[in-house]
Order: C-alpha cells, then sequence, then structure tokens
C-alpha cells in the first residue's frame, strides 16, 4: 500500500489541499484543523474509492477534495476495522472509526455532486507513534487480532464423563461477534476441574499475557465445589455489575432459579472477566446479553468516544 499524496486544511469539512508532507503528532496533523485530543486525529481516504466517485461525480477529482489528510492506493481502508494498526515507516496509527457522519451542505463536495464517499468509505486515526509523511512512503496494514481465553470448570467434563458443550457455546457466540465486526481472534480454551488453585493460575496467566478477554463457564452456584466468582472478584481491578444484574432480573423473572446465579463481570489487568453459569442454556442467554456491550466496552477501554 502506498501514500499518493498528503493534505491540509485549516477548516473542517473544507477541501484539503496537497503539500509536500505532513509531520503528525501526538494530536494529529500540524496545522490540521482535525487535529485534537480525540479520536479522529488523522483521516484517510483510498484511491479505489475516488475511482468509483469521479464516475458519479463525472470529472477527475483532486486528492483532498474529501477533506482527507492522507490519500493512499493497494487496499480498500473502509474493508478495514476499528483498532488495526496501520504503519509508514516510524509513524503508527491506530484505525478508531470508519466512516462518518455526512456534513451536507457544508461540505464543498456534498454541495457540488449531490453525496460524498468520505462518510461511507473514509476511515479515521489516532496517531500512536509521531513522524513525517510524505507522498510515495509505503504504508503496511496490521489487523488487530484479539486474544480470548475460555475456561470450563468441570469435575465431570473433565474427567471424560461427557463432553464439555458450555465452552464451545461460548466460543462459538463470540466467533459470530468479531466476525461481524470484522475483527479477528484467536482463542486458547481450558477445560479443568472445579480447582480453585488451577483456575487462579489460569486467570493470572491471562493477566500476564495480556488476554482481551477471558470467560469461565461453570462454578457459580452454591454448592460445596462453585468458587469460581470468589476467585475472579480477588482478580478484578474493577468490577462492572449492571451486565449480570440486568441478565439475572431479564431471566429470573420467569424462571426465579435464574436469580441464583452468582455470575460476575469486570476487568483484571486490561483484560475483560467474565464468570457464567455452567448449562448450555444458561450461557447461551448470558452471551446473547453480553454481546451487545462488548463493542462500546472495547471502546471505552482503549479511550475512544465515538458514540
Amino acid at each position: 500500500m502506498t501514500v499518493v499524496s498528503v493534505n491540509i486544511s485549516e477548516e473542517k469539512g473544507t477541501i484539503k489541499k496537497p503539500v509536500k508532507f505532513i509531520r503528525l503528532f501526538n494530536k494529529g496533523v500540524e496545522g490540521d484543523a482535525h487535529s485534537g485530543s480525540w479520536h479522529r486525529m488523522v483521516s484517510l481516504l483510498g484511491t479505489e474509492s475516488f475511482e468509483k466517485f469521479e464516475l458519479e461525480a463525472g470529472r477527475k477529482l483532486v486528492y483532498g477534495e474529501f477533506a482527507e489528510n492522507i490519500t493512499t492506493s493497494g487496499m480498500k481502508l473502509y474493508e478495514m476495522a476499528p483498532f488495526d494498526k496501520l504503519h509508514i515507516g516510524d509513524v503508527r496509527l491506530e484505525i478508531t472509526q470508519i466512516g462518518k457522519k455526512c456534513h451536507g451542505t457544508a461540505c464543498a463536495i456534498y454541495t457540488e455532486v449531490g453525496s460524498c464517499v468520505m462518510p461511507k468509505e473514509g476511515i479515521f486515526a489516532r496517531v500512536l507513534e509521531g513522524g513525517v509523511v510524505r507522498a510515495g512512503d509505503r504504508m503496511t496494514y496490521h489487523p488487530r487480532i484479539f486474544k480470548v481465553m475460555v475456561i470450563t470448570l468441570s469435575d465431570r467434563a473433565s474427567s471424560g464423563e461427557y463432553d464439555d458443550k458450555s465452552g464451545p457455546e461460548i466460543k462459538q457466540s463470540l466467533q459470530t461477534f468479531f466476525s461481524m465486526n470484522r475483527w479477528q481472534a484467536t482463542f486458547e480454551t481450558h477445560l479443568i476441574a472445579d480447582d480453585p488453585v488451577a483456575l487462579e493460575a489460569l486467570l493470572d496467566n491471562a493477566s500476564q499475557n495480556h488476554f482481551d478477554m477471558v470467560f469461565t463457564t461453570g462454578g457459580t452456584g452454591i454448592g460445596p465445589r462453585d468458587f469460581s466468582p470468589e476467585v475472579a472478584k480477588k482478580k478484578l481491578d474493577m468490577e462492572i455489575p449492571g451486565i449480570m444484574e440486568a441478565i439475572r432480573m431479564k431471566f429470573g423473572s420467569e424462571k426465579p432459579n435464574a436469580l441464583l446465579s452468582r455470575g460476575v463481570a469486570g476487568l483484571m489487568n486490561g483484560s475483560f472477566v467474565y464468570v457464567l453459569p455452567g448449562s448450555v442454556k444458561a450461557v447461551r442467554e448470558y452471551m446473547g446479553e453480553i454481546v451487545k456491550t462488548l463493542r462500546h466496552l472495547l471502546f471505552m477501554r482503549a479511550g475512544i468516544d465515538n458514540h
């Protein structure tokens, strides 16, 4: 992938002018209107999008007309996803948003043509490492790959009495979630007996190796070998109680036994931890609610306010 133009404007929503180089710093592009302490410091658009829009506009377009700071060639930028990274020499950018709300008549291109490609196919990024970018520089793409650990606690499943179905249910639900968001993920799965020492060791491993998420299933009741919430709580830096409370109330209103689950959720050294019941049905119910908030939580954890 190649940088074909670098562009600057002093006001948002206006056409940018190509320049010899731009200098990126911790708030974006020096001298550009997008700069600031927010998640849309730098805007990028590919020539692949330019070419499609030129047919609609009926004329040749000039780089910077869509108010993009960096015009690229070689890859469809809009097929990327938030948290993916772009490297340009020593410069490091992290994608934070795909597309944006159209400025409408406040946008020069929209006023001329009646539509604009930037809201659909432009991307935005924040600067992780600054430096100088010029036309002709090579750009490399590095997709974000999330690390997930799934732990099933069951004396009988771990001894081979029956197959573990709850762990695979969690994994399947997350695979669907990641796919829908165009994210990639790797999974590490464990099937252990109801052993607090073994669970604590796995949670420590997940914390030390910076897993993004840890899901456990089993051990949330009040039986003599139900201890998962107690072990997990010792490791959490903060709890996120609302999601589990809402799930218990939603399903407990029809089936009071659901109120007895002691599942917890929280943050452990940057890793999201969810402690779920052991039944497949309960896992399916819990995951159905958890994935509704997971995308927003990931953005919150990264300090990206894009809602």
